[in-house]
């Protein structure tokens, strides 16, 4: 994938199940394949598997760090904190408006 200029193009972000996750982490356990091989064998950069391992090894306790289902809580918590911060801009926005028009 290289362009005119000779550099890389970036991959297109894909997504893959956790089965798929879990399959990809078990053969990279194993040990009959590196992590390197396992990723060029189903086309996946080498450090999106490690990351699976590493995660694999957080959620089975084995790691420090926060497990899959903690990561999602946080990004739904975070995503909920930004959506009530934009609705209390507004509402200070629509105080301010009515303060000044019954003035």
């Amino acid at each position: 994938m290289m362009d005119s200029m000779g550099k890389k193009k970036p991959r297109p972000r894909r997504s893959f199940t956790p089965e798929f996750k879990a399959e990809i982490v078990e053969l990279c356990r194993r040990g009959d394949r590196s992590v390197g091989q396992v990723a060029k064998d189903f086309d996946l950069t080498e450090t999106a598997v490690r990351q699976w391992v590493r995660q694999a090894e957080v959620d089975e306790g084995h790691r420090d760090g926060l497990t899959s289902s903690e990561r999602e809580e946080l990004a739904a918590l975070r995503r909920e904190n930004r959506r009530l911060r934009e609705d209390v801009d507004v509402l200070k926005r629509a105080t301010a408006f009515f303060v000044r028009e019954t003035r």
